[in-house]
């Protein structure tokens, strides 16, 4: 199976984005360490002998899934998460499509992610018993 298909479909659910996939994300610190270990986990594709069956969305987004290939123990360990609901928590991110089966993100959630690493740096920590006039 040529691996056009695969990027085509793709394609496809990346240029149809929509912004409130940041709302399962923002203020929720377990789906963001489960991101960002998305992110720094080896993410391949499976062996594709055949174009998607459905022409539904939601069968494709199934479809891409399935030819997706990445280390569940890789990803569980390096976010740290409790093993009790993990599953749960990466099929919510995977059917919201905040996690794309090429390694990537939703880039709507992607920029939150990055204005909330730029207000850390930005923040200046306040010192105690200091008056400033």
């Amino acid at each position: 199976m040529n691996t056009d298909v695969f990027a085509e479909k793709l394609a496809r659910f990346k240029q149809n984005e929509k912004p409130e996939a940041v709302l399962l994300v923002a203020g929720n610190p377990e789906p963001i360490r489960l991101i960002v270990a998305w992110t720094n986990t080896g993410v391949t594709g499976t062996e594709r002998t055949k174009r998607p069956s459905g022409l539904s969305e939601t069968e494709v987004w199934t479809w891409l899934w399935e030819h997706t290939q990445y280390s569940t123990e890789e990803l569980f360990l390096k976010s740290s998460l409790p093993r009790y609901g993990f599953d749960h928590k990466m099929q919510l991110l995977i059917g919201n499509r905040v996690l794309y089966p090429d390694g990537t993100l939703n880039t709507f959630v992607q920029r939150y992610l990055r204005e909330r690493v730029l207000k850390l740096f930005q923040e200046k920590p306040k010192r105690k018993g200091c008056k400033t006039e």
